[in-house]
């Protein structure tokens, strides 16, 4: 509620001028007293950034099949191309413009009043880390919201339907899905024949010794299977959905903290941000290691504090009950501060790093 309308302004000529494929509408919400930028493009504009991100899209039969990086030059190839509404998922079209959004660099010498960034610096993530942005999050489709809740939370016994899990929230959450329903399925083998054996073991000892030896060796036996079974249907799933093929690391949108200088690169020719490795290097031996050593080193001592402590405490005959829970408290309080603690210097380690 607070912001000017010299940021708003500014935020919004950055967005329009640097991501000249975006609809932008702004809003001001009355009951959250916020300001929102509401984002969306056409569908010539998502065709450009699946090109521009590479998305992986399914060929038409004619022209070899399988999937492959979309092009713009070689659209007709694709299945379902002219299909506007159809051709991009709702996870896709939100991938795309959260790729734009993330990649917005600032030039040389710009500042937002006390934020002055530098030359290449991703806009949208440091306005969200200074809190001028409070929230970057796509909004849901109620309609399919709707058809997921009637064919998947509100169904019993029956099958997920994970090609729309894929659709609408990609697809590492619905390879998430399909291996939770996998494991579930597959562990009610263990469990059947647990109950067998157990129902018809005797109670002397020499009866259980040899049904813990049986059960394990079936335990085995069934994890085994269970590995390769999954190994099969992953595979299936990634070839369906388009990433069987598809480096680990394409599927990552470029980290949008990365900072570092222009040029061209000696292997793609396009243009890239390049941060010396000896620069790396050096950062990690002289602040990364002794930081983290003296993290370690910071919670041994405390630890072995609590533990002295306890024995103390234990010591002493006359305390009440309840005092001897005290080092207990204090340990789990200094776990939780360190914990957030660290979890800040683990997060600019990794930003300078």
């Amino acid at each position: 509620d607070s912001t000017d309308d010299h940021t708003l302004l500014w935020a919004l000529n950055h967005i329009r001028l640097g991501i000249p494929e975006l609809i932008v509408q702004v809003r001001h919400h009355r009951h959250t007293r916020v300001y929102a930028f509401f984002l969306t493009a056409t569908y010539e504009s998502l065709l450009r950034g699946a090109d521009e991100l590479g998305l992986r899209k399914p060929v038409k039969a004619e022209f070899g099949g399988g999937t492959r990086g979309f092009s713009c030059e070689e659209d007709f190839i694709y299945e379902n191309i002219d299909n506007e509404l159809g051709f991009f998922s709702s996870q896709e079209r939100q991938s795309i413009i959260r790729y734009w959004l993330e990649n917005l660099r600032a030039k040389q010498g710009e500042s937002l009043h006390n934020i002055h960034f530098l030359e290449g610096q991703p806009i949208i993530p440091e306005l969200a880390a200074r809190g001028v942005i409070q929230q970057l999050f796509p909004l849901h489709e109620q309609r399919i919201l709707k058809r997921l809740m009637k064919s998947w939370v509100q169904a019993v016994c029956e099958a997920q339907p994970l090609d729309d899990i894929c659709d609408y929230f990609g697809v590492k959450i619905a390879m998430y899905f399909a291996w939770l329903g996998f494991y579930t399925s597959a562990m009610v083998y263990p469990a059947v024949f647990g109950s067998i054996l157990y129902t018809f073991t005797d109670r002397d000892q020499t009866s259980q010794d040899i049904s813990c030896v049986v059960f394990a060796i079936f335990n085995v036996i069934w994890a085994t299977l269970f590995l390769e079974e999954w190994k099969r249907r992953g595979a299936e799933f990634a070839y369906k959905w388009g990433t069987l093929d598809t480096p680990a690391e394409s599927l990552e949108e470029p980290r949008p903290q990365f900072r570092g200088t222009k040029r061209i690169s000696p292997v793609t020719s396009a243009e890239e941000f390049y941060y010396p490795p000896w620069k790396r290097l050096l950062f990690q031996s002289l602040v990364s290691l002794p930081v983290c050593l003296a993290c370690l080193i910071l919670v041994f001592l405390l630890m072995l504090g609590c533990f002295q402590l306890q024995e103390l405490v234990l010591s002493i005959q006359e305390l009440p009950r309840v005092l001897r829970f005290l080092p207990k408290i204090i340990l789990a309080v200094i776990v939780t501060a360190c914990d957030e603690i660290y979890k800040k210097v683990a997060l600019w380690l990794n930003d300078m790093g």
